[in-house]
């Protein structure tokens, strides 16, 4: 039955790129971090190696990710293993949502980050990566699909890849807007949409509705998370305009 399930092409319209970090990635970078005293390891080593995680458990290990990935090296590696990881589950769309992050004194920029995640998929090499966004994406599925999961015999695997780029709770409409703007700029490059994540509890939806209105004008697609807890989350009062 696993077998099968390999086997067969499959579509992930959602997969977060801190959230599907290999557990023995997460480990090795965060003992470096402990080995350089910036971390202490031993808080974090139990929370990676549980696999029943409470929400607030979950948020633990994404403060670890968000120190991980002001690396411009690390986001590059972690896009690569990702993307590797989906192929070999014979994932043949994916659609891949990572927050662009800004930190001055990594000299980290939002474009730089995204640029980061560029380097990765150019760096798979278990298949093609295909990030074009205007390729015939609908024609090569069918074809994957109706032959079995391969065109032919002797053709590499293809894995088209696609980004949302996401907006954290914590920011300001500023940075919303900005992380928008960047979305705009990507679009030929597979951007095709823009998420707002993170923290539930944190925020409010007033700061972020002026950057999601602007993205759907412009056409962009918009993912929201909401009602992730049962206390003081806050959740769109009214809808966005349809």
């Amino acid at each position: 039955m696993m077998d099968w399930w390999v086997s067969m092409p499959k579509l992930e319209l959602h997969a977060h790129l801190n959230g599907s970090i290999r557990n023995s990635t997460l480990l090795e970078l965060a003992k470096e971090l402990g080995e350089k005293g910036v971390i202490v390891f031993s808080d974090v080593e139990h929370v990676i190696l549980k696999n029943d995680r409470s929400l607030y458990e979950v948020f633990k290990v994404f403060d670890l990710i968000h120190v991980l990935t002001t690396n411009h090296k690390t986001v590059t590696r972690i896009t690569k293993e990702v993307v590797e990881d989906f192929a070999a589950e014979n994932v043949v769309y994916l659609e891949l949502r990572t927050t662009p992050k800004r930190n001055d004194s990594k000299g980290m920029t939002k474009a730089s980050y995204m640029e980061a995640v560029l380097e990765g998929l150019k760096a798979v090499s278990t298949v093609d990566v295909d990030i074009l966004h205007d390729s015939d994406v609908k024609s090569h599925l069918n074809a994957h699909t109706q032959c079995g999961g391969g065109i032919n015999g002797t053709q590499r695997k293809k894995i088209y890849v696609r980004l949302l780029l996401s907006i954290d709770r914590r920011e300001t409409t500023e940075a919303a807007m900005e992380t928008v703007k960047l979305a705009m700029e990507m679009r030929h490059l597979g951007v095709v949409g823009i998420d707002l994540s993170g923290n539930p509890v944190i925020g409010e939806w007033k700061t972020f509705l002026p950057a999601l209105e602007f993205a759907k004008e412009m056409g962009l697609l918009i993912t929201l998370h909401c009602g992730e807890c049962f206390f003081r989350c806050q959740t769109p009062k009214k809808s966005m305009k349809c």
